[in-house]
């Protein structure tokens, strides 16, 4: 769950910042301006919002496996220095030639946790790191599995798409805060100019932030959605069994606080569980491990 947490945060802190330059580029030097006699004009800031949301998401997408390793303390194999090593890269290696995808970098980062991420920008050029908790703590048929689940995320290309979804949310989330920004701007502040006041922009980057976490729910739908995808590539290319029996590993470390960086665990395997519903459920990154074992007992990796 590590790497869509990283690239929400990312994403958030860019947009942020963008939110910033473009308003003063359009305060001071009236470049990219979206104001009028009138007021906004929709039309030019749709179009703002819209580039300005995508190249915020393509940013962070771009960023994802370097700021991965720099969060985790990820080591990548660069020449096998024993046979747990070399296992992993071998095993890697024949599944990523099975969903035809070039071989990712193979890494461990020191986490006395059962985890694993994959991530990156391009499925020819990804990321594939396990913790050493997982090492220690699963055996090998499950290790094996875990990192067929990885394998799916890449292959299934999950970040690109998450990147087009979070282009999207995101243009919808500048839009709209701005167009509350220049509502507070004119009535709070009673800026009656052509030029947005101070008001317009504290408010539109006050809910640039929070319309974008309230937005992260449909991010985190969409990440829920992955998992099961995932599991279900793991049980295509381990077997079913192994990555039931993996999942079912997990348990024990799902009942203590997560150990991951917060802005990782959207990527990784495994998160802690919160059972039944709550408001903090539809900010999740991961379905429960009972009903991500309970779809994989109704899926049948010889019909698909």
């Amino acid at each position: 769950m590590m790497r869509i947490g990283l690239f929400l945060l990312t994403n958030l802190a860019v947009i942020v910042v963008f939110s910033i330059v473009f308003g003063i580029l359009s305060r001071f030097f009236g470049i990219g301006g979206v104001h009028g006699a009138g007021g906004l004009n929709y039309v030019s800031l749709a179009i703002m919002c819209g580039i300005y949301g995508m190249v915020g998401s393509m940013i962070s997408l771009f960023l994802s496996k370097w700021m991965a390793k720099r969060s985790t303390g990820t080591v990548v194999i660069e020449s096998p220095r024993n046979a747990t090593e070399q296992w992993l890269v071998d095993t890697v290696a024949r599944q990523a030639r099975a969903v035809n995808i070039g071989m990712p970098e193979v890494g461990i980062f020191n986490n006395s946790q059962p985890n694993a991420f994959a991530t990156g920008w391009n499925k020819n050029k990804a990321l594939v790191a396990v913790s050493s908790g997982l090492l220690q703590n699963m055996n090998q048929d499950e290790v094996e599995a875990v990192l067929a689940h990885e394998i799916g995320h890449v292959a299934n290309g999950d970040m690109i798409t998450l990147a087009l979804i979070q282009g999207v949310v995101n243009a919808f989330v500048m839009f709209f805060a701005r167009i509350i920004g220049s509502f507070v701007d004119r009535t709070v502040f009673k800026n009656t100019s052509n030029r947005p006041g101070i008001g317009y922009f504290i408010t539109s980057i006050v809910m640039d932030i929070l319309l974008g976490f309230l937005a992260s729910a449909i991010v985190m739908w969409f990440s829920r959605l992955r998992e099961f995808r995932a599991d279900q590539m793991g049980a295509k290319l381990a077997s079913r069994e192994k990555m039931i029996s993996a999942l079912d590993a997990l348990r024990p470390s799902a009942q203590r606080p997560d150990q991951m960086p917060e802005s990782m665990k959207a990527f990784a395997i495994s998160s802690g569980q919160t059972q039944g519903f709550s408001i903090a459920n539809l900010f999740r990154s991961h379905p429960t491990l009972d009903d991500r074992i309970a779809a994989l007992r109704e899926y049948n990796p010889s019909e698909s």
